[in-house]
């Protein structure tokens, strides 16, 4: 039962990715018809509508105390404010698969906040299973010659949302012990819909008004709403409480690789013999990564059981 066991965060881990990875097309077709800050504004409504029907329907609701109010806006300032801004913005000026690789360096970062804040350690294979499945993902979204055009100001922007997207999982360590998954993710998308709320009025609400209703562009909406905005971060909180901050932000690098290879299902691009190496890399450091022993493991999962 042991391998049922641990296979199931792993799993969860792996469809918050696939869910975030087709988030970089969805947002693209949304853009057809909506602003950036419209687009995060109505996707982050509709989630917090499904996620407390459903919530309160299983009767698994909870109202954050007082003492953590203050950690919930924490996590909702840096995702989904801080996170959406970078991210969204940032696809204004660089490719999906340019802000695919630079989202995926966030394992690179998250160590560090890990250490300082849990002293959370990785092994030396756990670094080796990094360092190689960021390579892979540089072979997918680079050309042969090492390079790639990208606008400086979308490069800032989605390192921003890298930033905020580190920050954010070490926050919400915090909290992913004391509330259940569905209550984190109402309460910081709804905190987080009044911090948009502000900025929205004052520079898109006019032209959202005067805009018309664009059907391609809302199903997408929705599509985010379900699949990124709610069902991904359910899957990934479920994922961080088994398996660590670390851990699971390894899985972050499938992005780019994910993206590769929806960009040529969705829309045609070419899927080349050096991109499907990059994925076969990405796969080989991932699993390096997953490398512990047994007894640090029990360990781990033992301090994470108390907290």
């Amino acid at each position: 039962m042991q391998p049922i066991k641990d296979l199931k965060p792993v799993l969860a881990a792996l469809f918050s990715m696939l869910f975030w990875s087709f988030s970089f097309v969805w947002v693209k077709i949304a853009y057809q018809a909506y602003q950036p800050l419209t687009v995060v504004l109505m996707r982050l409504c509709l989630s917090v509508v499904l996620i407390v029907l459903f919530a309160f329907v299983i009767r698994r609701l909870q109202i954050p105390s007082r003492k953590d109010l203050g950690i919930f806006i924490l996590l909702a300032f840096f995702e989904p404010f801080l996170y959406f801004m970078g991210e969204s913005f940032g696809l204004l000026y660089v490719s999906s698969t340019v802000a695919a690789v630079i989202v995926a360096t966030i394992p690179l970062f998250a160590p560090i906040l890990a250490w300082y804040f849990f002293r959370e350690k990785l092994t030396l294979m756990n670094y080796a299973g990094l360092f190689i499945s960021f390579l892979g993902v540089s072979i997918v979204v680079m050309n042969r010659d090492f390079s790639f055009s990208a606008s400086p100001k979308g490069v800032l922007l989605e390192f921003c949302a890298v930033i905020a997207a580190v920050a954010y999982s070490t926050v919400l360590r915090k909290l992913a012990f004391r509330y259940n998954t569905f209550s984190i993710i109402a309460f910081q998308n709804l905190i987080g819909i009044l911090f948009f709320l502000p900025f929205w009025l004052f520079f898109e609400s006019a032209e959202f008004f005067s805009t018309p209703f664009h059907p391609e562009a809302f199903r997408a909406i929705l599509l985010l709403s379900f699949f990124a905005s709610t069902l991904a971060f359910i899957l990934f909180t479920y994922s961080i409480r088994h398996l660590g901050i670390n851990r699971s932000n390894t899985f972050i690098n499938l992005i780019p690789v994910f993206v590769a290879i929806i960009a040529w299902f969705v829309l045609g691009d070419q899927l080349t013999l050096q991109k499907m190496t990059g994925i076969s890399v990405v796969i080989t450091g991932l699993f390096l990564s997953q490398i512990k022993k047994r007894g640090k493991r029990l360990s781990t999962e033992r301090a994470e059981g108390n907290g």
